[in-house]
């Protein structure tokens, strides 16, 4: 008895990770990822290619044009995670795959940490791209180290956050159309203050919602470090909001998804 509960606890221990074996084969043998990082890598490569070469950039420093590629290239591969997770639980009803998953010996709350870990391996796939073009942007200045070291602490907040966030929609979408389409309506949301003229961001009231704001807190710390060149610690308080919202919602997602993730909406699977 004792070695059948010692076979079970160890089964059940690596749940999540049963789930996340089975969410990457899905999601890279079947060729979803693979397009995303075709898709991203051409973009990347364009932006950088642009700030480059093209006169009519001429205007963009060598520091700014590290930095907008590295914006745009946490933005994008945190829209990656974004996608995966609002099609977590909501793409699989409409495929008629949840309940296979249902039915392994899985708690339902290693189901949502291995499906947001899933997620995740977008963002690292995405960082893994832009590496070579903010070395070959970067590289004549000297901020190539601290450049890539702060993409991947902010864009990893970011991930985790947005992965986290469309997993959640999900949960509660009555179909997988609902769960994307609320999903990049928020993140189109969590954008706006970037568009705010100068004047506006430059007030308290401005400064306030950049702060607040996930999204744009992080990529204005980035900013600072990659084009001002300040050091790490000068503009850490920029971090605080991406950094309670990857903690916040990376916990929220498997507590919800014990009681959430069903085989149909609103009825327990």
């Amino acid at each position: 008895m004792a070695a059948v509960a010692h076979a079970g606890l160890g089964r059940h221990t690596r749940g999540w990770a049963i789930v996340l074996q089975r969410e990457l084969r899905d999601l890279w043998s079947g060729g979803r990822g693979l397009v995303l990082c075709v898709a991203f890598s051409f973009l990347v490569g364009l932006i950088a290619y642009l700030t480059a070469t093209n006169r009519a950039l001429n205007f963009l420093e060598q520091r700014e044009s590290v930095n907008l590629t590295l914006q745009v290239a946490i933005a994008v591969g945190a829209l990656l995670t974004l996608l995966a997770g609002a099609d977590a639980v909501s793409g699989e009803r409409e495929r008629s795959t949840l309940e296979t998953l249902l039915l392994t010996p899985v708690r339902r709350h290693e189901i949502a940490i291995g499906k947001l870990v899933a997620a995740l391996s977008l963002w690292l796939a995405a960082y893994l791209i832009t590496v070579p073009y903010i070395w070959f942007l970067g590289r004549g200045v000297g901020i190539v180290g601290d450049s890539l070291l702060t993409g991947l602490v902010v864009g990893t907040l970011l991930a985790i956050s947005l992965a986290a966030f469309g997993l959640i929609v999900s949960l509660f979408a009555n179909s997988n159309r609902v769960a994307l389409s609320t999903s990049l309506f928020v993140l189109l949301a969590l954008f706006a203050p970037t568009q705010l003229p100068s004047s506006a961001q430059r007030g308290w009231a401005g400064e306030l919602l950049l702060r607040i704001d996930p999204v744009t807190a992080g990529l204005h710390y980035v900013g600072k470090i990659v084009t001002n060149a300040h050091v790490w610690n000068e503009d850490v308080s920029w971090l605080l909001s991406p950094l309670i919202c990857a903690v916040v919602l990376a916990v929220a997602t498997p507590l919800l998804g014990s009681r959430f993730i069903r085989l149909h909406r609103g009825v327990s699977g």
